[in-house]
């Protein structure tokens, strides 16, 4: 977008074309003059801003999908979202991970080859915590990981790795596997230093406790589906119809659902020194009389009467509410 100038720049702009300080010819130089950019061949660019817009679609979709199993897996509150994607060289990555750290390493399937997951220690910590017990709120000193704690961990991970079987699905049908978990970095070069990365970086709150998540995946192992992380491809197979078998199946849980149906008898007001002198025997007559309304959850949606059904006591519908009636009662 061209720059807007003020209306005393604009002045200014025309007082010194007048005075000859500045040369018309000058600046139509200045503009036929072709702007280079510099290309950093350590760094080269393989990955499209809409390749990565459309990787960042896909991994809002996963952070929401985790987000909801941690917060039941956990029984804590668990937020997930997308600082930052970009591309890097796997060496400026690598170069940044700590030691110990969470390294979770993926097979994506069908795909040749691995992505990896790094998770903050601050966060593991807490999870390790929730899951043993406490409450995650207490701050951890940095230290290795135990067995046992591994064994709890790849049981989560493994969770989760489900996970981005739906996140990928309008563009590839994965079947992602947890390879291993590493601790340490030199342990877990996927791909050789200068390889170009797609990196997304995800922020996970856990309570009071926040880190980072980074997901490293590899260009030569997007490159077979390259052509399909567009945003026309992810949108047009993003809306898909249900099957007639689905449509059954939806069906017949919401006829099974089970919802409460309330037969309002009457109503009545009274005083709260009433209500402290009620005996046994007391009766309270209610102001309602003729149809009496019934109630799906919240809403009257019928109308009944009173009566005895097999010597108990029974409504008898005579009226469906419509939708726009006065459901009031």
């Amino acid at each position: 977008m061209a720059e807007v100038l003020s209306q005393s720049e604009i002045d200014a702009l025309l007082n010194a074309l007048k005075t000859g300080e500045l040369d018309v010819e000058e600046i139509q130089d200045e503009d036929n003059i072709k702007k280079i950019k510099k290309y950093d061949f350590k760094n080269p660019q393989k990955i499209s801003k809409d390749q990565l817009k459309t990787l960042e679609v896909i991994h809002e979709n996963l952070g929401r999908y985790m987000q909801t199993f941690l917060t039941g897996y956990l029984r804590y509150p668990v937020k997930i979202e997308i600082l930052t994607v970009d591309q890097f060289a796997y060496s400026e990555f690598s170069n940044a991970l700590s030691n110990p750290a969470f390294l979770c390493l993926i097979d994506f399937l069908p795909l040749n080859g691995q992505i990896l997951m790094d998770i903050s220690t601050n966060v593991i910590y807490t999870i390790i915590d929730r899951l043993l017990g406490g409450d995650g709120s207490d701050k951890q000193e940095i230290r290795s990981f135990t067995e046992i704690e591994l064994s709890l961990l790849k049981k989560m991970i493994e969770r989760i790795v489900e996970d981005f079987k739906e996140a990928w699905e309008n563009v590839i049908e994965l079947q992602p596997k947890l390879e291993k978990i590493e601790t340490n970095p030199q342990f877990a070069q996927i791909v050789p230093p200068n390889e170009t990365i797609a990196l997304i970086t995800m922020n996970i709150e856990i309570g009071s406790v926040e880190g980072m998540m980074n997901l490293c995946l590899p260009h030569i192992l997007l490159e077979p589906i390259l052509d399909k992380l567009n945003t026309r491809f992810w949108f047009t197979t993003s809306i898909k119809e249900h099957s007639q078998q689905e449509i059954k199946i939806i069906r017949e849980r919401i006829l099974k659902t089970r919802i409460p149906l309330i037969a309002e008898l009457g109503s009545t007001t009274v005083t709260v020194s009433d209500i402290l002198n009620l005996l046994p025997g007391d009766v309270i007559k209610l102001g309602k009389r003729g149809n009496i309304p019934i109630r799906v959850g919240s809403n009257i949606k019928f109308k009944g009467e009173i009566g005895v059904a097999s010597n108990k006591m029974a409504v008898k519908i005579v009226e469906v509410v419509k939708e726009g009636e006065d459901n009031n009662g």
